[in-house]
């Protein structure tokens, strides 16, 4: 597999293709899906979205691992996408997710690197997703 890890993205929430969600057209517009996929975090429902947190845990998060289509709009769809996630908050406004770069599990046991956006709020006293997928999550299983 041609990974580019410069120009990967991994998602787990809203943004995956299970979810039918309206943002998700955005994905299909400008990445190409790779495969399946995890990386290392606790997952937590805060309700109306999940919260994917970094940890040194042997607990993996279920998504998505895509690519960008055209290399030179990588810096404009990621511009879009942090909108979307919140990662420049209006003033007085919280930032909820930082885009980082993050080790990727791939089926095959081997690794890659993509950008992940990881949330930066407080996740005290939210129910953790033990499964890490949030759509097995959501949809009971």
């Amino acid at each position: 597999m041609n990974l580019l890890p410069d120009y990967q993205l991994f998602v787990y929430g809203s943004l995956r293709r299970g979810f039918h969600h309206a943002a998700y057209e955005y994905i299909r517009r400008y990445f190409d899906f790779v495969c399946d996929a995890r990386v290392h975090g606790l997952l937590f429902d805060m309700g109306e979205f999940p919260a994917a947190v970094p940890a040194e845990t042997d607990a993996t998060i279920v998504g998505e691992l895509y690519r960008i289509r055209e290399i030179d709009e990588l810096d404009w769809a990621l511009g879009q996408l942090d909108d979307y996630e919140g990662v420049n908050p209006e003033e007085n406004e919280p930032l909820l997710y930082r885009r980082d770069k993050t080790t990727v599990l791939l089926p095959d046991g081997t690794k890659t690197t993509a950008w992940i956006y990881w949330f930066n709020g407080d996740i005290t006293g939210k129910p953790i997703i033990a499964s890490g997928d949030v759509l097995k999550y959501v949809s009971g299983n």
